[in-house]
This record gives C-alpha cells, sequence and structure tokens, in this order.
C-alpha cells in the first residue's frame, strides 16, 4: 500500500504548498509530492544525540517545519479556541534513536502545559483523533508520546478510539521540556524500534510514517478550572516523518573502481607499446 493511499478517507487534511497552506476537501488524498513539502525529516546527527537538551546548539542546525493546529472537534468535549496556534518541529536520529523537537509560544508557563506526538501503529490506517472510528476509517491502533510541565518527563501511552487511551506497561519514550521568554521546548526521545511492535511505533530510516501533533495550555480561568484538559486542546491532522538513512556512497565507489581499472588499463597498454617499440 502506497502512502497517499493510507490516508484515504481522513477528514479535513491540510498540505503545504509553495502558495501556502491548501486545505482539501474530506477524503482526498495528499499529492504524490506532499510526501517532500510537509515531512519533518530526522537527519543523522553530528556528534552526540540531543536527547535530554531542548536547548542543545544542534537544534539550532537543523531546519525546523511548522505545522498548524487547531481546536480538537471530533469529540463533545471540546473548546472553541485553542492558545497554541502552531508548532515547529525539529529531529534527529543517530541510527539507533531518534529525537523530536517540539517548540511553540505560549505565553504562561503553567504545570498542566502539555504536549504530545501522536503516530500509527503498524499498516492500519487510522484516524489522527486517538485512532477513532469515523467516515470511511474503521479506526486502528495509535501511539502517544504524552510529556507534562508537572512531571517533566514522557509517558508512552496507546489509544484506539475515545475512552481507550491507556498507559503501556513499558516505558520505552523519554521527555524533557524547557521554558523560556513566552516559548515552550520539548524534546521526546525513543529507540527507533522497539521490541513491542503491536504497541509502538517503528521508525525504519528512509520510509514515511504518519505523525501528529497536540498541545495543552495548562493555564486556569477564573473559577480555577483548566482552560484545556483532556479532549480540549489544540491539535493537528496527520503530517509526514521520515528518519533518513545513512548516505549511499556506492555510486562515488563503482566511479573509483571504474577510474582505477581504467587506469590499470591505460599503464598496461602503455608497457606493452613500449616493449613492443623495443623489440
Amino acid at each position: 500500500m502506497t502512502q497517499p493511499e493510507r490516508f484515504k478517507g481522513f477528514g479535513r487534511v491540510v498540505i503545504l504548498s509553495l502558495a501556502g497552506f491548501v486545505p482539501l476537501a474530506s477524503g482526498l488524498a495528499p499529492l504524490a509530492s506532499a510526501q517532500e513539502s510537509v515531512a519533518v525529516r530526522a537527519g543523522l546527527a553530528k556528534g552526540a544525540l540531543p536527547v535530554d537538551d531542548p536547548n542543545a546548539a544542534a537544534w539550532s542546525q537543523v531546519q525546523p517545519s511548522q505545522f498548524p493546529l487547531s481546536p480538537q472537534v471530533h469529540w463533545q468535549n471540546r473548546i472553541q479556541e485553542a492558545t497554541v496556534k502552531d508548532v515547529k518541529v525539529r529531529a534527529l536520529h543517530d541510527g539507533q534513536q531518534v529525537a523530536i523537537l517540539l517548540e511553540y509560544e505560549d505565553p504562561t508557563e503553567d504545570p498542566d502545559d502539555a504536549a504530545a506526538l501522536e503516530f500509527m501503529v503498524g499498516d492500519k490506517k487510522a484516524h489522527f483523533a486517538h485512532g477513532q472510528p469515523m467516515l470511511q476509517v474503521e479506526g486502528g491502533p495509535v501511539n502517544i508520546w504524552f510529556w507534562k510541565n508537572k512531571e517533566n518527563k514522557a509517558v508512552d501511552m496507546n489509544a484506539q478510539g475515545f475512552g481507550t487511551l491507556k498507559v503501556q506497561e513499558h516505558q520505552d519514550v523519554k521527555a524533557k521540556g524547557a521554558y523560556s521568554n513566552g516559548t515552550w521546548k520539548v524534546v521526546f526521545s525513543r529507540p527507533l524500534t522497539t521490541d513491542h511492535p503491536e504497541a509502538d511505533t517503528q521508525v525504519k530510516p528512509g520510509e514515511f510514517i504518519n505523525i501528529a501533533f497536540a498541545v495543552w495550555d495548562g493555564k486556569k480561568d477564573a473559577s480555577g478550572e483548566l482552560r484545556e484538559k483532556g479532549s480540549q486542546k489544540a491539535v493537528s491532522s496527520w503530517w509526514y516523518f521520515r528518519a533518513e538513512p545513512p548516505p549511499d556512497y556506492s555510486p562515488y565507489l563503482y566511479a573509483v573502481l571504474a577510474v582505477g581499472v581504467a587506469a590499470g588499463f591505460q599503464f598496461v597498454l602503455i608497457r606493452k607499446l613500449k616493449k613492443g617499440q623495443t623489440a
């Protein structure tokens, strides 16, 4: 199954084009070029992977991808407006682990500020709203990496529809956040592959997988209630994620080999010609 086919039947999909953000009608698959234009690309890290440092210098060398967020509207507990409007995403990997950095503006730092990454599990397509069955999509399992400021650590979870969210027995994901000047930076990290493919998304360098984002503003209103909690949050639709494979230097090796063979042939030919002249 091709990547675009996996997106048939999803709700509103937004594709980043050269002209800006272009909404597509419900049920349409992204254009083939979408894989190139909207993917978060995790390049190979030069040096140590910054798995626990959102402010590491290595992140400044990574080109960010920016995605719009909007209030979650697929579940009855919803809000009309979310604080966070978009999120910048950077990613790196070292062949063993992957690190993904989220950066977004939030006017205040609050204990209940939170963010999450979501992935499909396996080949079964799932809606970005917790894998909830809707439209022509039956619903499939999703893997959620959740972080909250209060604990400043990750929780590895699964869901297959609203009301099914549960914490995994095994915890492979780590996360750490840092707040400064009205901006959150949160880095998530995990091994590229795990021993639990039925529950965890598997990241194979060179392959596109699906990724979505969610953010909660943990500020309280005048009555002391959280403005955003549970399904009341800012979310994105599915986008693409790709861990870049190691560089393929084989064409250069073949070129060097060809030059070597040609040089050797020329050397032998010249020697034979010289011997012939001497005779």
